[in-house]
Order: C-alpha cells, then sequence, then structure tokens
C-alpha cells in the first residue's frame, strides 16, 4: 500500500516536471485581458460545474521582480465573482507558484502566441485530496479555431487529460465587462 502511494506521488511529480513552457515566456507581451473559453480538468469541482459554466474573463498584470498577478472574473447568475491571486515567478520562465493555507498552485504558460491564445496549466494540491490537473484555452477575441482546438487538444492529451474531461464554454462577455 505504501509503495503504491509513493509511485502515486513520484508519477505526479514527473508529469509536473514534464509540462512543456513556452520557450522564451514574455510576460510583459503576456499581460492584459484575456478571455477564457473553455479547459479540461480532473478536478472534481470542474467536472460537477462545467455544464453551468461560461466563458470567464482574466486581466494578467505584471508585478516587480517578474510575478504576475491573475484577477478572475466568473459569471455568476447574480454577479461576476472576483478571484484575484498573485503567482510567484520559479527559476523557469512562463512557471509561476501560489500557494494559500488551502493549497499549493503550480501554474505554467505551456503555449501561446502572445495574441490570440494561450494554453494555461494549473497543478492544484490541496492536503489530504488527490492533486488535480486543468489546462485553459485563454483568447483575446471571443472565437476559438480549429487549429488552435486541435492545439488545445495535443496538449491535454500530453498530461494525461481525456476529450471527455475538456468543455469548450457558453460565451458571456458580462465578467470581461466587469473586468475593463
Amino acid at each position: 500500500m505504501l509503495l503504491s502511494l509513493v509511485m502515486v506521488l513520484l508519477w505526479a511529480v514527473c508529469a509536473q516536471a514534464d509540462v512543456a513552457v513556452q520557450p522564451d515566456f514574455d510576460l510583459q507581451k503576456f499581460a492584459g485581458m484575456w478571455q477564457v473559453m473553455g479547459g479540461a480538468s480532473n478536478c472534481p469541482v470542474f467536472q460537477a460545474m462545467k455544464d453551468i459554466m461560461q466563458t470567464s474573463a482574466a486581466v494578467v498584470t505584471p508585478l516587480p521582480g517578474g510575478d504576475m498577478r491573475i484577477l478572475t472574473g466568473f459569471p455568476f447568475p447574480e454577479e461576476c465573482k472576483k478571484v484575484d491571486r498573485v503567482y510567484k515567478k520559479t527559476e523557469q520562465p512562463g512557471r509561476f507558484s501560489h500557494a494559500d493555507d488551502m493549497s499549493k498552485r503550480d501554474v505554467c504558460v505551456m503555449d501561446t502566441d502572445y495574441d490570440n491564445y494561450a494554453f494555461v496549466y494549473t497543478f492544484k494540491e490541496v492536503e489530504e485530496e488527490p492533486s488535480t490537473t486543468t489546462i485553459q484555452i485563454y483568447t483575446r477575441h471571443p472565437d476559438v479555431s480549429k487549429d488552435i482546438m486541435e492545439k488545445f487538444k495535443k496538449h491535454c492529451h500530453d498530461v494525461g487529460l481525456t476529450d471527455d474531461l475538456m468543455v469548450m464554454l457558453p460565451k458571456s462577455d458580462e465578467c470581461a465587462k466587469a473586468l475593463r
């Protein structure tokens, strides 16, 4: 039993370390307003809510020292719920971390052209719960081309996320307006 647990933990650490990061990542070019058009995740909360979610919005702001702030707005019937997090830079450009009392998140920008799309990977660990993996599609415009979708699926498959864990969200501009 202990050996199995150790193997699972080692697999999770190795899988996380093998995630591709945008070569020569430039946080200044990545900054600004993004729409979160969809994602894939093995997180039980994501899976339970994916049928009722709509596109959210995220504003990325570079901070002194290379850290990154992401203010994300999630549309709810009564309001745009805002979540504001600061991610600390790591030794690898494009990879960041965030920790609080409840969880630890490692975030990296897997792939971006800065002007149209980005794939943002999150590995989340919460005490006494299984870790989760999420990839989100960020876009500057409210459309996702077939080419971007194919790239997204490939990145998902590369980290072990299957098609049934993916969702493209119905469009909502509520939070994009609220964050401007």
